[in-house]
């Protein structure tokens, strides 16, 4: 196994580990602590893999904006009589069954994945003489319009979403 092997094979496992922190913790301020240590290990994958402003935007959008956007949302809300009421446990089994219908839908997909792809046009060479944010720019406005626009449309439900509990507290 090589340096790099062993670097990546680091950052998969700790962001596999940092992610199941997040989603399992019962105090969701400290899960917003293990999101922060997640999106910095995010970043020091971007930088791994050559990505330096990936990384910054991963510092100052994630880890400096949202993350702490996102600790006031969960302040505001009174999460103490949420999880009073506790709605959805009876229901367990059926989120068990759904999770293991997806793993099932799943695999098929995950088997066709390829661990060292072949390389892709952008080599380091080009990116560096034509600029990280150009290209960048080129293959978000081209190649992955759709999902630009998807995940723009995600990201405005979301705000909505905030308003509308944000509404409700004032009511």
């Amino acid at each position: 196994m090589t340096l790099p092997q062993i670097f990546f094979a680091y950052f998969a496992v700790t962001l596999t580990l940092l992610s199941i922190l997040v989603v399992t913790r019962r105090n969701p301020v400290h899960g917003v602590m293990w999101m922060l240590i997640l999106f910095i290990h995010i970043a020091g994958l971007y930088l791994f893999l050559n990505a330096e402003f990936l990384a910054a935007i991963q510092i100052i959008v994630y880890a400096g904006a949202i993350l702490v956007l996102y600790l006031f949302v969960v302040m505001l809300l009174n999460l103490r009589k949420i999880e009073k009421e506790r709605k959805f446990q009876s229901i367990w089994i059926v989120g068990l069954l759904v999770s293991v219908g997806f793993i099932v839908l799943l695999l098929p997909v995950l088997s066709g994945f390829a661990v060292y792809p072949e390389l892709g046009e952008y080599s380091i060479e080009k990116i560096t003489a034509d600029g990280h944010i150009k290209v960048i720019g080129d293959i978000l406005f081209t190649k992955f319009l759709l999902p630009f626009e998807i995940a723009s449309l995600i990201l405005l439900v979301s705000i909505i979403g905030a308003v509308v509990l944000s509404k409700r507290k004032l009511d």
